[in-house]
């Protein structure tokens, strides 16, 4: 057993060197020959570790992040093998399957609808042109397909002390949302394909097909090594909250059914909730609280996310795998420090308030973050509250109760 350990460290140190040879500067050639020699085959798990070993010794995430592409590259020939035919991507409607149908489309539209085009010679310019931005549109529907991984995904992942990869697949899937809103922008502006511009393209392109790599040789191993068929089931229902970038999703229902949890469930509902002020029974204060015109979300003192309503109209997804979750691990890296301050300053009592407002798809979003206090001043968390102010902005003039 200790010889197991002990060789099971060597393996995680060696992969810990072998990513600080990168972030030095050796090329890719050199470090594959490092591996090559120290290993005949590696875990997706002992590159977590590795990496997890690496944030907690101090190397930010952005700098994991950088060197992301590059050990994604050094470590795929060993880890491929760990990805086999009989995996519940084959299952319709598994999350699993569903997360595979849509890179298959994203692919796709890489590989069919754009690159093609990029070669200013193969076409003429304004043909080439038009396929290209139309392509690059229908790369938006990304930031549907890693909500999903960072809403569903991710929040098992660090159930299970999955932590670095979670933060670094989440800080590149940002900077790709971002290089796609970024090229978007370009093509309306230039109006025909230029070298600089098929560059750029050429580079986002790249990056979003090693992402399709990373989530199916890399995360999916994971997830498969640690969830349970209930867990995956919760997953399947909770997509549809967030959407699906591919048409016709079937419904996942595995054979296996909980029934004690229903009963449990039922036994709940059939009591009361008794408040200071009154009392509600579980369906009651439930419907209620859905029918605000507004989305609450609750994190209680030790920054643990503990409810958040369900009304007909979201702003932001939410599901169920977040409660329990960290929140400082539900936001990206690059506004995550943001969330700790204000966090942070209702903790030691310099602010109770704290205001946000966006322009988005349409509506005029204003996110407000209150502390929560008992009477005696004690911090028990924060409340965020999310409201499109755009209809209450349009109001004018009066409507009375009574009609005059």
């Amino acid at each position: 057993m200790s010889e197991y350990i002990n060789n099971r460290e060597m393996r995680q140190n060696a992969i810990k060197e072998i990513i600080k040879k990168l972030h030095e500067g050796k090329s890719v050639e050199e470090v594959k020959k490092l591996f090559e020699e120290a290993f005949h085959g590696v875990s997706a798990s002992e590159i977590s570790a590795a990496e997890t070993a690496l944030i907690s010794e101090g190397l930010p995430v952005e700098e994991v992040q950088k060197l992301c592409d590059v050990h994604a590259a050094v470590f795929k020939g060993s880890i491929e093998e760990i990805h086999h035919p009989s995996d519940p991507t084959l299952i319709p409607g598994h999350p699993l399957n569903v997360l595979v149908k849509e890179n298959e489309k994203i692919a796709q539209i890489v590989e069919d609808d754009i690159r093609p085009y990029l070669p200013l010679t193969r076409m003429s310019g304004k043909e080439a042109f038009s396929k290209v931005k139309e392509g690059v549109n229908q790369l938006k529907d990304l930031s549907v397909h890693y909500g999903k991984k960072e809403n569903l995904l991710f929040p098992y992942m660090e159930k299970y002390g999955i932590t670095a990869p979670p933060k670094v697949m989440w800080g590149v899937d940002d900077e790709i949302r971002g290089q796609v809103k970024e090229t978007a922008e370009m093509l309306h502006r230039a109006g025909e394909l230029n070298e600089a511009l098929v560059q750029k393209i050429e580079k986002l392109l790249d990056k979003i097909i090693e992402m399709i790599f990373k989530e199916e040789n890399i995360m999916v191993p994971m997830l498969l090594e640690q969830l349970t068929q209930e867990e995956w089931k919760t997953i399947a229902d909770e997509s549809k909250e967030i959407g699906f970038i591919i048409d016709r999703v079937p419904q996942w229902n595995p054979a296996a059914e909980d029934k004690n949890k229903e009963k449990t469930e039922k036994k709940e509902e059939a009591g009361l909730i008794k408040l200071p002020s009154g009392e509600f029974k579980v369906e009651e204060l439930t419907a209620m609280l859905n029918a605000l015109p507004f989305d609450i979300t609750f994190v209680n003192k030790d920054d643990v996310v503990k409810y958040f309503s369900e009304g007909k109209e979201r702003t932001f997804p939410r599901t169920k795998a977040i409660i329990g979750r960290n929140v400082s691990n539900c936001h990206p890296p690059a506004s995550v420090h943001i969330v700790e301050q204000i966090v942070e300053d209702f903790k030691t009592g310099s602010k109770d308030q704290e205001d946000f407002w966006i322009q988005m798809a349409g509506k005029y979003i204003l996110i407000r973050y209150y502390a929560v206090r008992s009477h005696e001043g004690e911090y028990l968390g924060v409340l965020e509250v999310t409201q499109d102010i755009k209809p209450i902005q349009e109001i004018t003039g009066e409507k009375r109760l009574i009609s005059e």
